[in-house]
């Protein structure tokens, strides 16, 4: 307890005030037992009285384990979201053309067959699960005898950027268990291709989409947990036994019997439903609000909105209840696919041919294939009459409207 320092100027004329102020010097001395805090603890089986106030909330940490785990991991609303955006660009055809037939030949080879261990699919639904859970992804080219032969994604956890002097990066540092590979970025073509989702605030990370859905995942993770343990507390609010027996206090023995027979007897989902028989002065109060005052279900079901909007992903396609925002499940299908899942392709096909075309030395186009997309048919198809019907353009000008590569020439007669 800190210590008061009282300084009297004048208490001639005043003896009450000197009365007062000496007693205060007495009860503040140091070593007086009025000074002192009280060091006997109230009983644990005495009278209860519980009060509650709003804390500070506890979100999930704002990095890739954090989002991995909560979001991806245990949230289904954020996994299925996650899930669909991936496995659906990972199924659109990517078309490889180029000047070179040889050199196409060999990238498309590299994309049907990335590594020893994966499908080309399968290669690029992890990048795309990596980017949007860490917000980054990152693939590396193995080269072999000038050329390349693999690539691989690597996790987003583990990768550091590392700038160089004039702010660009000019390596790349992988860590794991201790150990580290840098890859050199500043001379020649780069072996990492470092994909991002737009960070406003970062120079060179992207921003998760779990990021702006984290709130919302905490909140509908934690009304999940809350309402197991409800369930698991045979679907009783908690509270406390009040002991008011006049101010007396409970012994130990009887505290400790109470204590067994409550979870023996009362706790669990096996004993719902059976009645508490109160004796001797004890009295239920609950300490909690019910389900219904909490507007759990409709909790749960606005979170669970917030998330999918976050992800791109309408809330009918992933069978939410209560959204009127779509006409049917077709028309949300195809919003899905126009607004999240083509310009992901997009944005990615024109990164990775940049990409390969800087490894393998000439030119690579990648175009996606919407044809055999369902949802994407009703659009293309008045663009497909309006391009037939356009009898000033060429043949290849037709084509590169509709994003088709020009016709290959046939070799000249000898």
């Amino acid at each position: 307890m800190p210590q008061l320092r009282l300084k009297v100027i004048s208490t001639r004329n005043n003896p009450a005030m000197a009365t007062i102020l000496s007693r205060l010097r007495s009860a503040l001395a140091p070593g007086n037992a009025a000074s002192r805090p009280d060091a006997t603890k109230a009983s644990r089986t005495g009278p209860l009285i519980a009060l509650s106030a709003h804390g500070r909330p506890v979100w999930t940490p704002r990095d890739y384990a954090g989002f991995a785990r909560e979001g991806f991991m245990i949230n289904p609303v954020a996994h299925r979201s996650i899930r669909m955006i991936a496995e659906a660009a990972a199924s659109v055809t990517l078309d490889v053309s180029g000047p070179d037939a040889g050199d196409v030949a060999a990238a498309a080879s590299l994309l049907a067959a990335p590594n020893p261990r994966q499908a080309g699919t399968a290669l690029l639904e992890a990048l795309f699960l990596q980017l949007h859970i860490a917000g980054n992804a990152y693939l590396e080219c193995v080269m072999l005898d000038g050329g390349p032969r693999e690539l691989h994604v690597l996790r987003s956890d583990r990768m550091r950027v590392v700038p160089g002097p004039d702010g660009w990066p000019e390596a790349y540092e992988y860590v794991v268990a201790g150990q580290s590979v840098r890859f050199q970025a500043a001379e020649g073509p780069s072996p990492i291709l470092h994909l991002t989702l737009t960070h406003p605030a970062d120079d060179h990370y992207g921003l998760s989409a779990l990021e702006s859905a984290a709130t919302a995942i905490d909140i509908h993770n934690e009304a999940s947990r809350w309402n197991k343990a409800f369930l698991d507390n045979a679907a009783r609010p908690s509270g406390a036994l009040v002991y008011a027996a006049d101010g007396a206090n409970m012994s130990e023995e009887q505290f400790d019997r109470l204590k067994r027979e409550l979870e023996e007897g009362f706790q669990g989902a096996s004993n719902a439903g059976r009645p508490l028989l109160l004796e001797g002065g004890l009295d239920w109060k609950p300490l909690s609000l019910s389900p219904t005052e909490m507007d759990f279900i409709q909790l749960k079901n606005m979170a669970a909105r917030e998330i999918a909007l976050a992800l791109g992903v309408p809330p009918l396609v992933l069978g939410l209840a209560g959204d009127n925002t779509h006409a049917n499940y077709a028309e949300a299908n195809r919003v899905f696919w126009r607004q999240c899942i083509a310009p992901l392709v997009k944005r990615t096909a024109q990164s990775l041919s940049l990409w390969l075309s800087q490894q393998m030395g000439s030119e690579i186009r990648l175009t996606p294939d919407f044809d055999g997309v369902d949802a994407m048919n009703d659009t293309r198809e008045p663009l497909w009459k309006a391009v037939t019907a356009a009898d000033f353009l060429t043949v290849d000008e037709k084509r590169a409207a509709l994003g088709y590569p020009p016709m290959a020439k046939a070799p000249a007669s000898a």
